[in-house]
């Protein structure tokens, strides 16, 4: 089950990921996403405290992503992965491909 939280913030949005993305629910990310750039957000922060796991189709809605968000000038940082989800991004190399950071305060300074 997941569960997404949506807010802005002064300079950037806030995506909070509650529970897991799998296959079943990975559209509803991908919705959150488009729903920012719509928006025209320039800076996405995507909180993982709280995902507790994340499947290759999960995955594949950041990796689907990467191009756009640099062709559009948005910036994305992940923050707050447990050690489990982490190593998946680690394994297939996202953590190459997307600013990945331990703390909120660490990713806001990305943007800053």
């Amino acid at each position: 089950m997941l569960k997404i939280e949506t807010t802005k913030e002064t300079n950037y949005h806030l995506i909070q990921l509650i529970g897991e993305v799998d296959a079943s629910n990975s559209v509803e990310l991908d919705e959150a996403i488009v729903d920012l750039i719509e928006q025209e957000a320039k800076n996405i922060l995507i909180d993982g405290t709280q995902l507790d796991y994340i499947s290759s189709a999960g995955l594949g809605v950041f990796m689907s992503y990467i191009e756009d968000f640099e062709e559009k000038n948005i910036t994305l940082v992940i923050f707050g992965l447990n050690e489990k989800v982490f190593q998946v991004f680690k394994i297939l190399g996202l953590d190459h491909l997307i600013n990945i950071k331990s703390k909120k305060i660490e990713a806001v300074q990305e943007i800053e």
